[in-house]
């Protein structure tokens, strides 16, 4: 919800017009309810399991690491991020062919927009976090990624 907010405020600053913006409270309510329903529980979840997986180790620059960045950005994160189109597309009242032709249209500027931001924050979170606190690295790396979201997601609506 803060993220689409801030994302709203960026909006605002943005148009050319002089006329006055209203904020979207369904809009940032529907991004508060995919952070606490699916965006959180996700990550926790599979930070359990990709760690199970591939314990961490002591040195943060081992082969290890590199495959878990590997798996976190070309196999989990192309999987989220059709997730996350997905829902939030349904939340707002989209049928499936809208979300399929706004995934045709953002997605690949998406994903690499993804690669650019989430490589080295996944390599530092992993390399670098203990285990405990690498949701929480990631979900203040993600407040900034969920405006990039809220920009992307609701870029039709200005038009």
């Amino acid at each position: 919800g803060a993220a689409d907010f801030a994302g709203q405020a960026l909006e605002a600053k943005t148009k050319e017009s002089s006329e006055e913006t209203s904020i979207d409270f369904g809009r940032a309510a529907r991004f508060a309810f995919f952070g606490f329903i699916l965006q959180a529980p996700w990550n926790h979840f599979y930070y359990l399991l990709l760690d199970g997986a591939l314990p961490p180790t002591d040195d943060p620059l081992t082969a290890t690491t590199g495959i878990k960045v590997v798996i976190d950005q070309f196999v989990q994160a192309p999987i989220f991020t059709v997730i996350i189109f997905v829902f939030l597309g349904l939340l707002e009242g989209k049928n499936i062919e809208s979300i399929n032709k706004q995934l045709e249209n953002d997605y690949k500027n998406t994903m690499v927009a993804n690669w650019k931001l989430w490589v080295p924050a996944t390599a530092v979170n992993i390399a670098f976090c203990p285990p405990l606190f690498r949701v929480l690295f990631l979900n203040c790396v993600f407040f900034f990624w969920s405006i990039y979201l809220s920009l992307t997601l609701n870029k039709e609506e200005e038009n």
